[in-house]
């Protein structure tokens, strides 16, 4: 799928675009959501490894979503046409921790709009920070990236080899009812995280993709154990990794965190400020 200038020049007068939205920080919710993730349900003694992902979930109307089970293309983010998305990569500073039962607001702007030529072919890059605002401080600021791509070819079976473990790794298998509820505790209804014949026709996986925040929580659950309590943590999606297959987490050194497939590939890479 061919990309334009004039599409480009298009969807960079979203550059600026701003959206606020005010919740209630609500206990439940975010009680689930360490559920969800695999941590302690005793949030209001320790909040779970990115608990602001637990609140302020985009709702689309039924109508409004489209066959990958994204929200249709449009609205606060440009509508780009490619057919593939994913979230690609984060960059956060923590304040204090969230006040559960008070409101919250979280204000959006769109930062920059890049296109750019990967091996897969055009890639739309979107910047979108977003920053949480309680009591008249910001608690979080997030700038997260998002990519847009052409399908391009199937993904190739990953072949397990064997993966030398150290000390302090966690092995990770994650299953399909881990997927399902992390879809469910983050409202993401794109089909490829539960959906195998979609995931495998459609997008040409070859099975249920872990969704890249469900990695991220459990690369900043690593850097955080023995109490450390990190500042900022910025993580960048290198490689999918699919359901039933062992992921690595492990701290290299101090600051830097790796999911590693069970292939001894990279996942995803995170660096963490204490």
């Amino acid at each position: 799928m061919s990309i334009e200038a004039t599409d480009v020049a298009h969807w960079r007068e979203w550059i600026g675009k701003t959206e606020s939205c005010t919740e209630l920080l609500d206990r439940t919710a975010l009680t689930r959501f360490a559920a969800a993730i695999g941590e302690p349900l005793d949030v209001d003694h320790v909040q779970p490894s990115l608990a602001h992902w637990a609140f302020f979930l985009p709702v689309a109307a039924a109508d409004q979503i489209d066959l990958d089970g994204h929200p249709k293309r449009g609205g606060f983010l440009p509508p780009i046409h490619l057919p593939r998305r994913m979230f690609a990569a984060s960059d956060m500073t923590f304040g204090a921790p969230l006040l559960l039962d008070w409101e919250a607001t979280r204000e959006s702007t769109v930062l920059d709009v890049v296109h750019k030529s990967g091996r897969s072919g055009d890639l739309i890059l979107v910047t979108v920070e977003h920053r949480i605002m309680q009591a008249n401080a910001e608690h979080v600021r997030e700038k997260q990236t998002i990519v847009y791509r052409d399908g391009g070819s199937a993904t190739a079976a990953i072949l397990p080899t064997a993966v030398d473990t150290q000390p302090d790794d966690i092995v990770w298998h994650p299953c399909p009812v881990d997927l399902f509820r992390f879809s469910a505790v983050t409202f993401n209804s794109h089909r490829i995280h539960y959906d195998l014949p979609y995931a495998m026709v459609e997008e040409g996986y070859p099975g249920l993709v872990i969704h890249g925040p469900f990695t991220a929580t459990r690369l900043f659950a690593h850097a955080r154990r023995g109490g450390r309590s990190p500042r900022a943590f910025a993580f960048r999606a290198v490689a999918p990794v699919f359901c039933g297959q062992d992921v690595v987490v492990r701290e290299d050194t101090t600051g830097r965190c790796r999911a590693v497939r069970c292939d001894g590939a990279d996942a995803m890479v995170a660096d963490v400020s204490y």
